[in-house]
């Protein structure tokens, strides 16, 4: 079935060098279940969004692990902006009911 992964950061100014960083070093894909990724700010909440849709819960749960944790767990003097480094403020999954692509 397939899932969200949401990741809210509140924002502290607009800076998305960081997130620059990582998404350069991980590179376009394709990533194994990756249906879409999107990130951006939602003003409206004061959040900078990161939404990916994944195939499985487990392909999304593998790529974190495998791309994404390594690099947090360097710490904020691994990024070009560590003073804006900081954890989301949500994080989580949840199921879809329905997915149109495109």
């Amino acid at each position: 079935m397939a899932v969200v992964y949401v990741q809210e950061f509140a924002i502290a100014d607009r800076s998305t060098k960081n997130y620059d960083f990582v998404a350069d070093k991980i590179g376009d894909g394709p990533f194994d279940g990756l249906i879409v990724h999107t990130a951006g700010f939602d003003d409206e909440a004061g959040v900078f969004r990161i939404l990916d849709v994944w195939e499985t819960r487990e392909q999304a749960e593998r790529f974190i692990a495998e791309h994404v944790q390594p690099m947090i767990e360097q710490g904020p003097e691994a990024f070009p902006n560590p003073d804006a480094f900081t954890m989301p403020t949500r994080e989580g999954f949840y199921e879809l009911h329905h997915v149109v692509g495109g």
